[in-house]
C-alpha cells in the first residue's frame, strides 16, 4: 500500500491544478466584446473606403481604354474612337465593345473645342500620330479625377 501512496499525491496533485485551469466567463465576455468591437471598425472602414476604389478603379480603366486606343491607332496605322456615351452610362474604344459605368460615378468630358460635354456622346478620336485631345472628369460625391489627354502629342495624364 505504501508503494500507491506516491500515485494518490500526484493525481490530488493533478486534480488541484487543472481545476484552476481555464477562462472565466468574465474573461470570455471581454474578448468576445474586444473581437466585436474591432470587428464593427473594420465593418466600417471597408465600407468608406469602397466607393472611394471604385471611383479609383473607373479612373484607371477610362485612362487604360484611351490609351489603349492611342496604342493602336499608331501600331495599326489607323484612325480609333474612345466613346463614352454619358447617358446610357458606357464607354469604350469604337468595335472592341463597351464597358459601364459604375452606379454613383459621374463623368463629364471637357474639349478643346466644344466646351463642357455632360450628356449625349462624346468621341475622342485619335489619328496614326497618337494625336487626340479632351478632358475627361470622374467624380463621385467625396473625390473627383482628371484624365487629361494632350491634343498635340497624345499622352495620357492621370490627376
Amino acid at each position: 500500500m505504501q508503494s500507491c501512496s506516491p500515485c494518490l499525491s500526484v493525481l490530488l496533485y493533478i486534480k488541484k491544478e487543472s481545476a484552476g485551469a481555464g477562462f472565466t466567463l468574465l474573461e470570455l465576455l471581454i474578448v468576445l466584446a474586444l473581437v466585436s468591437l474591432v470587428a464593427g471598425i473594420a465593418t466600417v472602414f471597408f465600407v468608406n473606403a469602397l466607393p472611394a476604389s471604385k471611383l479609383g478603379a473607373t479612373a484607371r480603366d477610362i485612362s487604360s481604354t484611351i490609351r489603349t486606343a492611342r496604342t493602336m491607332a499608331q501600331t495599326n496605322n489607323k484612325p480609333q474612337v474612345v466613346t463614352i456615351d454619358l447617358d446610357s452610362r458606357h464607354y469604350g474604344i469604337e468595335g472592341r465593345g463597351d464597358r459601364d459605368i459604375p452606379p454613383g460615378i459621374y463623368i463629364k468630358v471637357l474639349d478643346p473645342l466644344a466646351g463642357e460635354v455632360s450628356n449625349g456622346t462624346y468621341q475622342m478620336r485619335f489619328n496614326a500620330y497618337g494625336a487626340g485631345g479632351g478632358t475627361v472628369i470622374v467624380w463621385n460625391s467625396k473625390k473627383s479625377v482628371t484624365i487629361q489627354v494632350d491634343p498635340v502629342t497624345g499622352p495620357v495624364v492621370t490627376r
